[in-house]
């Protein structure tokens, strides 16, 4: 089993937001786009801080013949450990990086239709650098990973979970929209859950004498 990651990231230098190579497709959320929006869809303003749980609601085109309005909602986000990909081979970069897992849900509110392609999302982390989703070869059951449906209709609604991985062990501060360098990114943020301690062997140990010792004198 092989884990493809860092295959892609935003082309978004400059201020702000920054990734180190051209996108492999683009977006397009500026009063040009093609893309119409329904009379009873509000867009949700450029530069947006929402939390976890709250809805965004975009403009996708990822190319010049399809595009459609999605309502995104980043669900929440856990911290993992890079044990969690044991079965995996890994290269340099995501042996050393940070996993973030984050579930999300999209639902098409347009009136187009969209052939697959990947969730418009990206992590942000504490350098302020976008992190693309990473893509598996095989199921990665810690956080199912999957494409949008190849026939996503209006009114279609999808879940998955995007796995990020934040470079030299860093930490992901953010979860964000931003389809182009032009556009004031729309970023989620709150609470990112942290794995648990296990517990230590010698405390486990320790646990046990003490119960026997109280079943004796009882």
């Amino acid at each position: 089993m092989t884990l493809a990651a860092a295959l892609v990231l935003a082309s978004c230098g400059g201020d702000g937001e920054k990734a180190a190579e051209s996108p492999a497709v683009t977006t397009s959320p500026s009063p040009s786009s093609t893309v119409n929006v329904p009379e009873t869809v509000e867009l949700t303003d450029v530069g947006a801080d929402l939390a976890f749980g709250d809805p965004a609601t975009v403009i996708h085109e990822p190319d010049q013949k399809s595009g459609t309005v999605l309502e995104l909602t980043v669900k929440k986000a856990t911290e993992g450990t890079i044990k969690d990909f044991s079965g995996f081979i890994l290269d340099d970069y995501t042996r050393t990086s940070t996993p973030y897992y984050v579930d999300v849900t999209v639902k098409n509110v347009g009136e187009g239709t969209l052939a697959g392609g990947a969730v418009p999302l990206w992590g942000v982390d504490a350098k302020n650098t976008l992190l693309p989703p990473a893509s598996f070869t095989t199921t990665f059951d810690r956080c199912p990973s999957e494409p949008l449906p190849q026939k996503f209709e209006p009114e279609a609604s999808f879940s998955t979970c995007l796995v990020f991985l934040a470079p030299d062990k860093g930490t992901m501060e953010a979860v964000s929209f931003r389809p182009n360098q032009e556009f004031d990114p729309i970023r989620w943020t709150g609470e990112i859950t942290t794995p648990k301690p296990a517990p230590k062997k010698s405390e486990k140990k320790s646990g046990d004498k003490t119960n026997n010792k109280k079943g004796k004198n009882g």
